[in-house]
């Protein structure tokens, strides 16, 4: 199977929807073409491909690893959007339908890109596609969100595109050709100028980290997540974050050839730890529950940095996080989307009671939170075990220590609201004045099949996933 197909099949089916003429019927794209994504992505983790030396796009080890969980996050997000679409008939969904299939597209290409510049355009063009969907809705802090995702979200793209002018610069310098395949850089490793490539890695490494929302270049996450449809929420944290991850994985193996890996993993652990001390102390503080999930998933991004910055063992355990994460934090933004339409806010001080108004959604959603703070038997608690381990076992006892302080803190501040407004009485105001949501089975079914795979990826890890996650472990520390 070409891995091509994964990046032009949903690029066509984004035009087919800006044409499709019946509104009703447009949005069963999304499900026709998440199922065609979801069989080509997970044949070809199973049946992997060799790429050629010196392509700029395709199917590795690290896409193998990565890829697959989003295009399952988005085939199940895509039949919750169906039925998403079907209530929200008063607006237009033309471009809905259209972006999100786009985003899948370059979602794909960036998962895929093994040359610099054209993973620096494809997360560009994500960033553009991504726009018009947070302000779906059409209110004024909608607007105002989509505007600093835009801003803060450009600045790290600018960044970025000057951290590939220095990694470009470091290969000339160092008398190569400033090829920029991840393949050709990793190859003369030594010979890059040193200098120009740490100066590389940082502007890199805080303009993927903006993507990402690592701290303290998060200020665009809570506002985008708070005010973006539920399921716009799960593809931002589950999906487009991850190709800035991956980004980040695959720069740090052309600084580790260049030699300076301990650089590298200084720095990644450094703003892993301080992305998630922030994230604990603004979720001890939040009263909106949307976006609580905002600062849980710079919480879940600085893991992943901590990860990666433990060595190999560390890297395999940021990889498994990368599913587990996505599964569980797809299922949270779901619920949490019902209930935000359920209590027609989702400030803890106007929302209460909402066990009564959405108990399906609340009861998966608090079964989430649970998942999402590390409890077995969760996927989330395995990978972030996993995690802890690495550290200990590289000798980082001070980052252990720190990392569960953070997790504990977490823990705290998300049940602390999560309990706050699934308990207690409806307000009589919202009784009187609001229709209960009708919790159908389109809406219900896709969250809990993703915290039913949490689970069964917790209990019971499949080895086609860990062969994949150690072979891109092998690309990422000990590149041929």
């Amino acid at each position: 199977m070409n891995s091509l197909l994964l990046v032009f099949v949903p690029l066509l089916g984004a035009v087919l929807a800006a044409f499709w003429p019946d509104n009703r019927s447009r949005p069963l794209l999304l499900p026709a073409v998440g199922l065609f994504h979801v069989a080509v992505a997970f044949g070809l983790l199973l049946t992997p491909v060799d790429i050629p030396p010196g392509a700029w796009i395709g199917y590795d080890s690290l896409a193998r690893a990565v890829l697959p969980v989003v295009s399952l996050l988005f085939l199940l997000c895509a039949f919750y959007g169906v039925a998403y679409l079907r209530i929200r008939s008063e607006r237009p969904n033309r471009a809905f339908v259209a972006l999100l299939l786009a985003v899948l597209g370059l979602i794909s290409a960036g998962h895929q890109a093994c040359h610099l510049g054209l993973l620096w355009i494809t997360t560009e063009a994500i960033t553009l596609m991504v726009v018009p969907l947070i302000h779906f809705n059409g209110t004024a802090r909608a607007i105002e969100a989509t505007w600093k995702f835009l801003l803060v979200g450009g600045t790290g793209i600018a960044l970025s595109l000057l951290g590939s002018f220095c990694l470009g610069y470091a290969s000339i310098y160092g008398g190569g050709q400033g090829d920029l395949t991840f393949t050709a850089l990793i190859a003369q490793g030594a010979g890059l100028s040193r200098p120009w490539v740490l100066t590389a890695w940082v502007l890199l490494l805080i303009g993927y980290g903006t993507k990402m929302g690592l701290a303290p270049m998060h200020t665009w996450k809570p506002d985008a997540y708070g005010e973006a449809p539920g399921i716009i929420g799960a593809m931002l944290a589950c999906g487009v974050t991850t190709v800035a991850f991956t980004a980040i994985l695959r720069v740090r193996a052309v600084v580790t050839a260049a030699g300076e890996g301990r650089v590298a993993d200084h720095s990644l652990l450094a703003i892993g730890l301080f992305s998630m001390a922030v994230a604990a102390l603004f979720l001890l503080g939040t009263r909106d529950f949307k976006r609580m999930l905002a600062y849980s998933s710079i919480e879940q991004m600085g893991i992943l940095c901590l990860g990666a910055g433990l060595g190999a063992t560390g890297a395999w355990a940021a990889l498994f996080h990368v599913w587990s994460n996505s599964l569980t934090k797809g299922a949270l933004f779901l619920c949490a989307g019902n209930m935000r339409r359920a209590a027609g806010t989702s400030a803890v001080d106007q929302a209460s009671g909402l066990a009564r108004l959405a108990p399906r959604s609340s009861a998966m959603f608090v079964a989430g939170v649970f998942a999402a703070t590390a409890c077995p038997p969760f996927a989330p608690f395995f990978s972030e075990l996993r995690v802890l381990r690495a550290a200990f076992a590289t000798g980082h006892i001070g980052t252990a220590t720190i990392f569960l302080g953070c997790l504990l803190l977490a823990f705290f501040g998300i049940t602390r609201l999560a309990f706050a407004v699934v308990d207690g009485r409806p307000r009589s105001a919202r009784k009187t004045d609001r229709k209960r949501l009708a919790e159908t089975a389109g809406v219900i079914i896709p969250p809990l099949m993703l915290l039913g795979l949490s689970l069964w990826l917790g209990l019971a890890t499949p080895t086609f996933l860990t062969s994949a996650w150690t072979a891109a472990v092998a690309q990422i520390f000990s590149p041929k």
